[in-house]
């Protein structure tokens, strides 16, 4: 059986297409309706295998259609690479048929103005895929282009805890390729790519010589993606789902993805972000730690299970039990579980899957071999390595929950990368909400004072931006501070004698969502000197900092002093401050005419840090004295 694929430029029909092949001479000879024949269909993480660039000559910013024809199915139709890797073809990407999931990604006219050429690179435990999308001036995303090459980074880091020097080569090799792919594209300034690295590169004891040897060797500059970024991207990338599907934001949703190294999961609950964590539960990781032991064949299932019910059990307990979730699944592998099942998607790109079905595919795969799995599905080994533990978990789960169905989403990291980039920056006002409400919840179960909390967070953020011309710090650094200031008390959970070293070592060891460990130490940080001793060389973790970051820290903590020493009562009547520079001193004018005499006497103690970082003595006035 034969089938016709149409490839065609944007606004021309296939008829024109063939008309300037025939009229121009220098109209690329190899553009063509293509007759494929039947061929092993390799599941991707987006859809059918193509490369037009290597039959046209031509950049990839076209549209891609396809002629059915006697294609009932995209089973039928088999890949079409014509790019090569270390490991075999690489393999360019683009949306199912409308019978599988569409694509998130919008498809919206775009704008007169040109729209912005960007590329995100995932390097990841099993893949190096990169992704190239046009952002248009008024906000749609486009994606032109998907690739995926196979690496073993997980592999090596999972069972040796460094990545061997050919698998750094390797890695090289593809990025090469990837450099020249965006060269073509015109897509070399630095701001228009954004490269990341997962668990894989992050946990590898030689980390920085690997992203060393790949900026010298590819002029990538790599990111090492900690468990917050994680978090924070595919945060960004699902958020669309649950704009277009209201009912999603009505009780509670989990989205998990079982990847080679972890297993990320967020809880939502009435559109909230309730819970987030990366568990160090991966199907690479797992099958390296079964091999590192030599355990016997007949007890990989029993051991591979253990693990995957005791990380079962730390969501469980994470969800409501008086009403079931709905399980957002994302991955390659369960995507490829979708199209094995036969699985329609729907409109917003979610395709129920049956879990009493998907569980017979599982004991299919987990019954064979892992070349057997390859061979009978045509997958790469890698592949083929992590389908049946990532499968079993979210069988576990689901019975776990008691669900009847998964609903399988096609959204990835790239996604959430894109989406950032788009945004042009990642920390969006609804994100910040996510953040702030994270804190607070984490707050309340320690029962810190939320009233006095978040009365010092409001004073800090208008003393922050009263004084942006002295501190120089963005916004950024406003909301660290604002989680600072939140949690500034909670240390008298453990002891109220020293509670600002409680309230650092809490928050440093807090689930606080979107913050990267970095963040979280800056806030940890500016807590702990609300109060008592200034920050000093003496002090470990201070001293870790690089300076613009211990001047950072040092700044935020004289603003939190201030904003402190405001509700000294602990009764929030220090309100509507306004705040002027008079004579070399920052004055804060109360209105009102309340009895400012027990803070004017805190500020006299706790003020003091405040003029020697910023030059200025603060004095506090009642409005009605100016």
């Amino acid at each position: 059986m034969f089938g016709w694929l149409v490839v065609t430029p944007v606004n021309l029909s296939v008829d024109t297409v063939l008309k300037r092949r025939r009229d121009r001479s220098d109209f690329p000879a190899t553009t063509k309706l293509i007759q494929q024949k039947p061929a092993p269909v390799w599941p991707t993480e987006a859809g059918f295998l193509f490369s037009w660039h290597a039959l046209s000559g031509v950049p990839l910013r076209n549209q891609l259609s396809w002629g059915r024809g006697s294609l009932p199915t995209r089973k039928r139709i088999g890949p079409v690479s014509f790019l090569s890797g270390p490991h075999g073809p690489i393999r360019l990407k683009f949306p199912m048929s409308p019978k599988n999931t569409p694509s998130t990604n919008s498809t919206e006219p775009l704008a007169d103005t040109p729209p912005e050429l960007i590329a995100v690179v995932d390097i990841g435990a099993s893949a190096i895929r990169m992704a190239i999308a046009e952002i248009a001036a008024n906000g749609p995303v486009r994606t032109l282009e998907n690739l995926s090459q196979a690496v073993s980074l997980g592999r090596d880091t999972f069972s040796k805890g460094v990545v061997d020097s050919e698998t750094i080569d390797d890695c090289v090799r593809v990025l090469r390729t990837y450099r020249e792919k965006l060269h073509e594209y015109g897509i070399n300034q630095r701001q228009q790519i954004h490269v990341v690295a997962t668990s894989a590169v992050r946990e590898a004891a030689n980390r920085l010589a690997f992203l060393k040897r790949i900026y010298i060797a590819t002029g990538f500059q790599v990111e090492p993606f900690d468990e917050a970024a994680v978090n924070r991207v595919t945060y960004l990338g699902i958020r669309p789902l649950f704009q277009k599907r209201p009912d999603l934001t009505d009780g509670s949703a989990l989205v998990v993805e079982v990847g080679g190294g972890s297993t990320q999961v967020l809880l939502f609950q009435d559109g909230d972000v309730a819970h987030a964590n990366v568990y160090r539960l991966g199907t690479l990781r797992l099958r390296r730690t079964i091999e590192t032991y030599q355990t016997p064949s007949g007890k990989v299932r029993q051991i591979m299970e253990s693990q995957i019910q005791r990380f079962v059990a730390q969501v469980r307990l994470r969800v409501s039990a008086e009403s079931a979730p709905t399980l957002i699944a994302l991955g390659g592998d369960i995507r490829f579980a979708a199209e094995q099942l036969d699985a329609d998607g729907d409109r917003n790109g979610l395709a129920p899957v049956p879990v009493d079905r998907l569980r017979k595919l599982t004991e299919g795969i987990m019954s064979r071999s892992i070349e057997e799995v390859a061979r009978k599905y045509h997958l790469s080994f890698t592949e083929a390595e992590s389908a049946g533990p990532a499968l079993l978990a979210y069988v576990h789960l689901a019975t776990a929950l008691n669900l009847e169905h998964i609903q399988v989403s096609s959204i990835n990291l790239r996604d959430g990368l894109i989406k950032e980039m788009a945004l042009h920056e990642a920390w969006t006002e609804d994100f910040m909400h996510q953040i702030i409400r994270s804190a607070v919840d984490f707050g309340r179960r320690l029962g810190f004072d939320e009233m006095h909390g978040r009365h010092v967070a409001a004073l800090s953020q208008v003393l922050f931006r009263a004084l942006q011309r002295e501190h120089g710090l963005d916004s950024h650094y406003e909301l660290i501070l604002h989680v600072a200031a939140l949690l500034h008390d909670l240390g008298y959970a453990v002891n109220a004698r020293s509670h600002h070293k409680h309230s650092m070592y809490l928050i440093l060891n807090g689930e606080l969502f979107g913050l990267s460990e970095r963040d979280v130490m800056l806030a940890a940080l500016t807590a702990r000197y609300h109060r008592r001793s200034t920050p000093r060389a003496t002090h470990p973790m201070y001293a870790s900092l690089d300076w613009e970051s211990q001047t950072n820290v040092a700044k935020m903590a004289a603003i939190l002093r201030v904003a402190d020493a405001l509700d000294r009562s602990n009764t929030q009547r220090v309100r509507d401050i306004q705040c002027s520079r008079e004579e070399g001193a920052l004055v804060i004018s109360v209105p009102g005419g309340h009895d400012l005499s027990l803070e004017q006497l805190s500020l006299s103690q706790k003020g003091k840090m405040f003029t020697e970082i910023f030059g200025m003595p603060v004095v506090l006035r009642n409005a009605s004295e100016l």
